[in-house]
């Protein structure tokens, strides 16, 4: 006899977790963002969640689809094919100058 609202173990209910997002140097004055969480239900690829921002902030896209934007997974640098999960914290930055 089943009590109150049991969850089946076997029942599909999507982890949403999140992703933690900053910004760097002149992008992130031109985001007017330094950091933001992001909900994820599966892996993407860096890539892929660069589409996912600027279909959520579409005034992102010029400097998010900026040949030269640098990205770090975790403290590591990365090429936009890596694969990004939840829990990653993934770093956008302009490309560094010296002088």
């Amino acid at each position: 006899m089943a009590v109150g609202n049991a969850i089946n173990p076997n029942d599909a209910i999507p982890s949403v977790q999140n992703v933690e997002l900053l910004f760097f140097g002149q992008l992130k004055e031109r985001l007017k963002c330094s950091k933001l969480s992001l909900e994820i239900t599966q892996p993407l690829t860096i890539s892929e969640l660069k589409l996912r921002l600027v279909s959520q902030y579409p005034h992102w896209k010029p400097w998010l689809e900026e040949r030269e934007l640098l990205a770090a997974l975790n403290q590591t640098m990365s090429s936009s094919d890596e694969i990004v999960k939840a829990g990653d914290e993934l770093a956008f930055f302009p490309p560094v100058t010296g002088g």
